[in-house]
């Protein structure tokens, strides 16, 4: 069998992100490849390339902006998502919780602090912009809050997140989530079966 990279990455403040993030275990069960999750800012990638949040592009298509929401409740359906929730506080400034995410990375605790921030924000309803509140639900998930923010402040992890960003715009990449197979690109929520049979095509050759 051969072994294909798999890149999922990821901003806390699209919901799409999370929805995708509760399929992924089914995916990597079914193919026995793993994903590798890249933390990015998702306000500096639409910066870089030009784009806007569907919430603002689409604010003067109320039709279209139906249309999404049913297709969002159809995939909480269709995978029984049953915890997502909508975010009161959405959208949210996500630097923080992203800066921590790549912190989590250096500290080795990150998929933990993954899992913990998605469900605080998708699923506890939280306001994940406030820093109380970041701290309060890290040390409720038995997390080192303390540890995680003092290392948000090191320059290496700046530094890491705007390369993540920057490097997912050469790329190609315009939001989140957005998924690498190797060199192929893929957007959205809606392309998880087309990325499942790109990885078997892959890892089959």
């Amino acid at each position: 069998m051969n072994t294909v990279s798999v890149h999922f990455l990821f901003d806390f403040g699209s919901p799409n992100a999370y929805l995708c993030h509760k399929v992924i275990p089914r995916i990597e069960a079914r193919t026995g490849v793993k994903f590798e999750y890249v933390p990015i800012l998702l306000g500096g990638l639409f910066k870089l390339a030009n784009n806007r949040s569907p919430a603002e592009a689409f604010a003067d298509i109320p039709n279209k902006r139906a249309y999404d929401l049913m297709e969002l409740d159809r995939f909480v359906k269709r995978y029984g998502l049953a915890h997502y929730k909508r975010n009161p506080f959405f959208p949210v400034n996500t630097l923080p919780i992203m800066r921590g995410a790549v912190a989590a990375q250096k500290l080795n605790c990150f998929e933990k602090y993954v899992g913990t921030v998605f469900a605080s924000m998708w699923e506890r309803e939280q306001n994940m912009a406030d820093l109380q509140v970041i701290f309060s639900e890290l040390k409720a998930a038995g997390l080192d809050s303390e540890a995680i923010f003092s290392a948000t402040q090191d320059q290496e992890v700046k530094d890491r997140l705007l390369a993540n960003t920057k490097d997912a715009h050469a790329r190609g990449a315009f939001g989140s989530p957005t998924f690498f197979v190797g060199n192929e690109i893929f957007f959205g929520k809606d392309r998880l079966r087309e990325i499942e049979e790109e990885i078997v095509r892959a890892t089959s050759n």
